[in-house]
């Protein structure tokens, strides 16, 4: 299989997930405690309290979602970043608190669980902003404390373009569309549900 991002069919597709997806998206970017975390004046408190939720996702998507996509050439393992958010909980001292869930997948259908992933990657992409604030922030600006922002690294965009190859590619090849976008959809409503309701006990 030769996947390619140019194609037609590959791009039509990305569009569609993109502007179905986009109310759920426009909703969660709304929250104070996603909109805190490009703010020049960002407290750390509520820093860790973004972190310890992202912890939640992290800690669900790669119990509950990368076992079901573990036989897939989309080297799940080279995806985790939950012990990236504990460094940088370690380096504020603040302790990670036990998991909330976020995801109930009990079930769930390959493609349903790669919507889910494209968030979770998706998100990963948009930290390279992110940190850009993050780095001026007194208590950051030395590198420390940011390393699950700083993601992939240089390898973000690279990492992001191989995990939207393999989805454009399995779409066509599985015809299975609306199952992603609902996928999709699913993840970003509940982890708009979950910013919402776990409040902070700094």
């Amino acid at each position: 299989m030769n996947p390619d991002l140019n194609s037609s069919l590959a791009l039509d597709f990305l569009n569609t997930l993109k502007t179905e997806t986009a109310v759920s998206h426009k909703k969660l970017e709304s929250l104070p405690i996603s909109s805190c975390i490009v703010s020049p004046d960002m407290k750390m408190n509520d820093y860790a309290h973004y972190l310890r939720l992202m912890y939640d996702v992290h800690y669900d998507v790669e119990e509950k979602i990368f076992p079901l996509l573990a036989d897939l050439k989309i080297d799940v393992k080279e995806r985790t970043k939950k012990h990236l958010i504990e460094q940088d909980l370690n380096f504020l001292r603040f302790k990670t608190n036990s998991p909330t869930p976020v995801f109930h997948t009990e079930n769930i259908s390959i493609p349903f669980a790669l919507g889910i992933l494209y968030v979770v990657e998706g998100s990963t992409l948009g930290g390279r902003f992110i940190l850009k604030n993050l780095e001026t922030i007194d208590g950051l600006d030395q590198g420390n404390g940011v390393a699950y922002f700083t993601g992939y690294g240089n390898k973000t965009g690279s990492q992001w373009k191989l995990f939207l190859n393999f989805l454009t590619d399995y779409e066509e090849q599985f015809n299975c569309k609306a199952a992603i976008i609902e996928g999709a959809t699913y993840a970003f409503d509940c982890i708009y549900n979950h910013f919402l309701l776990i409040k902070n006990e700094n």
